[in-house]
């Protein structure tokens, strides 16, 4: 059965469809959703068969691959990562929710399959209604890694259609948000209070140091 294709408005989110995709997800669905950089392809990041599933689509092994995870805000990130040094704590307030991905020492809540041979996390705050809401209601992080195009000059997918026609046979439900960018977040490692660029993309963490 090909996915449901559900339009949100960011602004304005249907209270009603939020609910069918939380309810999706907390069944197992895997998702496709806006963020504030690109599309990103998810679950929620307890239910293995789904991170299994979403490995699959992706081409990857799971127990391998570096996922992130999305959270609502700052409390939630003190879930899963141990105790924050003050100077990226600080760094962190100031640029969240915005277009960065921190890598951080993970805490045993973080699921074995996400960081079985390392112990850091990546997690996204997005400035974007939609994947923050879908983590509020759904009471847990939701797993999250890029649409990748096949193009050799576009990177990323960014329009919802097209993604649709490319993975409609692969996952539960696509969210039409709106057009995504397609330059990806900026990955800041944060792991040693040290705070180093591992990928520059569309957020400048210079703003904030």
């Amino acid at each position: 059965m090909p996915a449901e294709f559900i339009k949100l408005y960011p602004e304005n989110p249907d209270p009603r469809r939020v609910r069918k995709i939380v309810d999706a997800l907390e069944a197992g669905a895997v998702i496709i959703y806006p963020t504030d950089t690109i599309y990103g392809m998810g679950c929620a990041i307890f239910n293995q068969k789904a991170i299994q599933r979403v490995a699959q689509i992706k081409g990857v092994k799971a127990e391998k691959h570096d996922f992130s995870f999305i959270c609502y805000d700052l409390s939630d990130i003190s879930e899963y990562t141990r105790a924050l040094g003050n100077r990226v704590f600080k760094l962190m307030k100031k640029a969240l929710p915005g277009p960065f991905t921190f890598i951080l020492e993970a805490n045993n809540k973080v699921p074995k399959l996400l960081n079985s041979k390392k112990k850091t996390v990546g997690i996204r705050v997005p400035d974007h209604a939609i994947p923050r809401l879908l983590v509020k209601e759904l009471g847990q992080p939701i797993l999250t890694t890029s649409i990748r195009d096949e193009d050799d000059v576009i990177e990323y997918s960014t329009d919802p259609e097209l993604i649709y026609e490319k993975y409609k046979d692969q996952v539960d439900i696509i969210i039409d948000g709106g057009y995504g960018h397609n330059v990806a977040s900026t990955v800041v490692d944060c792991t040693n209070d040290e705070i180093t660029i591992i990928r520059q993309g569309m957020g400048e963490i210079d703003d904030y140091l």
